[in-house]
C-alpha cells in the first residue's frame, strides 16, 4: 500500500487547524512536517485515534503536560491547572472533534474512512508500526506545539 499523498495530509491539517481555531480559541501555526520515530516521554500525552477504510492507520495528537493543560484551559473556558478526568475527557474530545472534521472532508471527496473512540496515554512509550511516522508541528504561540503524527497508508 502506499504512503498517504500530501492533499490528504492537507486535509488533516486543515481539520486540525479549522479545530484548534475554533475549540480552543487560539491561533495555530503549521509548522515543517518530518518523519519521526514514535517514541513518547514521560511529559508525553497522546491521543490515539485508530482510521480503517481506503486509509488505515494511527492518527496521533501529541503535547506535552503544559501544552495539554493549555488546550484543555481553552477549550472548557477557564484555568485548567490539572489533568483530572474532566480535562482528560477534553482533550479526548479535541480528537474526536479533529478527526470528525477530516473524514468529513474525506466523505466529500469520496474517500471513505471510519474512526475508533480516541485513547489517552500517558508518559514513556513507544508506538511501532508498518508505516513511517510524519510528524506535523502545530503551534498554538512562539514555543507550545501540539504534534499531528499521521501513520496512515491508502488503498
Amino acid at each position: 500500500m502506499p504512503r498517504i499523498n500530501a492533499e490528504h495530509v492537507n486535509t488533516f491539517l486543515m481539520a486540525a487547524t479549522k479545530v484548534i481555531a475554533e475549540a480552543c480559541n487560539m491561533t495555530p501555526r503549521v509548522g515543517k512536517p518530518f518523519i519521526k520515530n514514535s517514541t513518547f516521554t514521560s511529559e508525553s500525552i497522546v491521543i490515539m485515534i485508530g482510521v480503517t477504510g481506503e486509509m488505515q492507520g494511527q492518527v496521533m495528537i501529541a503535547f506535552e503536560k503544559d501544552v495539554a493543560l493549555k488546550i484543555a484551559s481553552g477549550m472548557m473556558f477557564m484555568e485548567v491547572t490539572q489533568l483530572d478526568e474532566i480535562s482528560k475527557s477534553a482533550i479526548c474530545e479535541l480528537g474526536n472533534m479533529i478527526m470528525g472534521n477530516a473524514s468529513t472532508a474525506f466523505s466529500v471527496k469520496n474517500i471513505g474512512i471510519d474512526i475508533t473512540p480516541p485513547s489517552l496515554c500517558e508518559g514513556n512509550f513507544k508506538v511501532s508500526g508498518s508505516v513511517a511516522n510524519m510528524c506535523i508541528p502545530i503551534y498554538i504561540n512562539e514555543k507550545d506545539f501540539i504534534e499531528l503524527d499521521l501513520c496512515i497508508k491508502q488503498e
